[in-house]
């Protein structure tokens, strides 16, 4: 019987841990601390049988005969906890990242952050899994779709048959670069959607400030390899509505509460998870500078951010002073 090791205690985490458990897959799940693992343990035992989960705080007791390990971490520490699990990698095992985000300091991908993390011959079976997958939605039962990405498309359709559930729908693509760019830069213009709600401008200007942040996001995709058509699937287009729309997205409620009046530092302080969006901003930023790729609606939100611009401003720049170079 398959093994599945989850490494981290996120909502993410332990929303596919629950899935899979429901499967009747083993699981066990990796918590940073004993207090956190037991604490885990039972929010775990109060909404399910934990017959099939195991949750430690021993990496190795948890890598232990695993097949298929998820790292459901935030992605600014992913390296971190890569390199604390290298030791307990087998080979044969499959790796998937289910972060979405960027690693601010390099501006890499996550599967290329684990790859420099773990021995050269795991390098053909890292995945990564993304699409429009709001947890409070799936653990409430409402149905999901997601997508598996891996160069080696006859890994992820093994990640494929693992994840599928009843209600979770899993797609493959061999588009790695893609599906990982949709994941993470659609939270930065998901970010730029919350401000213009919390400003009230309507969703002319907002469907509008989307569509063409989304282009930005496309021409820098392709600049780093990655096909046009991924960004306007299931793990671009579709992750885009949900996470650029949905009061439920921690992206969204950082640019809603932003233009409310709060400080950046206030509106971390208040959320109990990780708005990946925004160290992603870093990097985007940095890639779009690099890359001479004319974004103004990702430096409006790296502006916003980090560079004390107002939020009106971005109503009034976005609709007065932006002129992007496309033809529609």
């Amino acid at each position: 019987m398959n093994k599945i090791a989850i490494i981290g205690a996120t909502t993410w985490g332990s929303t596919l841990g629950r899935m899979l458990v429901r499967k009747d897959v083993q699981v066990a799940q990796w918590a940073r601390t004993e207090a956190e693992a037991e604490a885990l343990k039972s929010k775990e035992a109060s909404t399910q049988s934990t017959i099939r989960l195991s949750i430690s705080a021993s990496l190795e007791e948890v890598l232990d005969s695993a097949d298929t390990v998820i790292f459901a971490v935030p992605s600014q520490r992913l390296r971190h906890n890569v390199r604390l699990s290298s030791s307990f990698l087998s080979s044969a095992m499959t790796l998937v990242s289910a972060a979405k985000g960027l690693e601010a300091e390099s501006g890499k991908r996550m599967s290329e952050v684990i790859a420099e993390e773990v021995p050269m011959a795991l390098s053909e079976r890292i995945c990564a899994l993304s699409g429009p997958n709001l947890s409070k939605e799936i653990n409430s039962g409402l149905p999901a779709v997601s997508v598996v990405a891996c160069r080696n498309l006859g890994v992820a359709k093994q990640v494929q048959e693992l994840l599928n559930c009843p209600g979770f729908a899993v797609y493959v693509s061999d588009d790695i670069v893609g599906v990982e760019l949709c994941g993470a830069l659609k939270n930065v213009i998901a970010i730029g959607a919350g401000i213009l709600d919390g400003l009230g401008v309507g969703n002319n200007a907002k469907a509008a400030f989307i569509t063409l942040g989304w282009s930005e996001v496309v021409k820098l995709g392709m600049a780093l390899g990655a096909r046009p058509s991924t960004f306007y699937g299931l793990a671009g287009l579709g992750d885009l509505i949900a996470t650029g729309s949905s009061p439920l997205s921690r992206n969204y409620h950082v640019g809603y509460e932003l233009a409310k009046g709060k400080s950046l530092g206030e509106v971390k302080a208040s959320m109990t998870q990780v708005a990946e969006g925004i160290d992603t901003a870093i990097a985007a930023y940095r890639l779009v500078g690099k890359f001479r790729v004319t974004a103004p609606i990702i430096d409006l939100v790296y502006g916003v951010l980090f560079e004390s611009l107002p939020p009106v401003e971005v109503a009034k720049r976005f609709t007065d002073g932006l002129k992007p170079d496309m033809v529609l």
